[in-house]
């Protein structure tokens, strides 16, 4: 008994959506798509621009040590958070790799994630991540709202919010490139 045309292109095409989600075809193909709908951040108006009241801030580093926001006063502040196991946060997180490799020493990066050490140092291996690692202190008092990952700030020296997004952004790209390099004069 030979195979209809149509069973078999509803066979593919059942096969192809199958891979789609349970393949590590389908996981890549879902970081590529994310990144192709992602969006450039919004820039902050001058005049609608809030600004920090205190940098008082405590959190923890890669080694699991505690420091305070504080020390980045007066700098330019590049503050994502994200989630190993979240889709989008991965998606954009080789942008933000990108600025961090061009910008590392100019601007201060806080790439935050609340969860623990393990799963975030293998995941950061794997995917061959060098931008800092900053855990989050639940229950400490923060002095900007805490975005649901992937969100992002961008802080001007002089402690105003400059962009917020609260979405999977493009930020590897000339807008926000042009962005960092004015407010680091």
């Amino acid at each position: 008994m030979a195979i209809k045309r149509k069973t078999a292109l509803n066979v593919l095409l059942f096969a192809f959506i199958l891979a789609f989600f349970v393949t590590p075809l389908g996981h890549f193909s879902k970081i590529v798509l994310n990144r192709i709908f992602a969006s450039t951040p919004d820039i902050i108006d001058k005049a609608s621009r809030q600004q920090l009241t205190s940098f008082d801030w405590k959190l923890k580093d890669a080694n699991w040590d505690y420091f305070n926001l504080q020390k980045s006063q007066g700098k330019v502040v590049f503050v994502n958070f994200w989630a190993s196991w979240q889709l989008p946060s991965e998606a954009q997180l080789r942008g933000i790799q990108q600025l961090y490799d061009d910008f590392k020493g100019k601007i201060d990066f806080y790439i935050i994630t609340n969860e623990e050490r393990p799963p975030v140092e293998e995941f950061m291996r794997l995917k061959k991540f060098t931008f800092p690692v900053t855990y989050l202190i639940i229950g400490e008092p923060a002095p900007l709202e805490i975005l649901e990952p992937p969100g992002t700030y961008i802080i001007d020296k002089n402690g105003y919010i400059v962009a917020k997004e609260a979405a999977i952004s493009d930020w590897d790209n000339d807008k926000i490139r042009g962005l960092l390099t004015e407010l680091l004069k």
